[in-house]
């Protein structure tokens, strides 16, 4: 097993553990039991995606296009409804 990626927070590591699922990819999150005793250990480095060693590049590669994505042209709204703009 090797640790491809420290999510920033347990909603990002479980949403691309399920992406990665999706892709036939079985990824572990570890860590995610920590995050009650946060304040007697250190904030960064808690989480981590796991997987196979066999598996680590391709899960790496589309960790780093999830990343990278930019929404379609066209797909953003014109306005944000309920949103205060200053």
């Amino acid at each position: 097993m090797q640790r491809i990626y420290e999510p920033e927070n347990l909603m990002e590591g479980e949403l691309l553990q399920q992406m990665l699922a999706s892709e036939g990819i079985d990824a572990h999150l570890v860590g995610r039991h920590l995050l009650g005793g946060t304040g007697e250990l250190p904030i960064f480095g808690l989480l981590g995606l796991e997987v196979d060693n066999d598996q680590a590049a391709y899960a790496r590669e589309l960790i780093t296009a999830y990343n990278g994505a930019q929404p379609l042209p066209g797909e953003e709204p014109d306005s944000f409804p309920d949103v205060l703009v200053c």
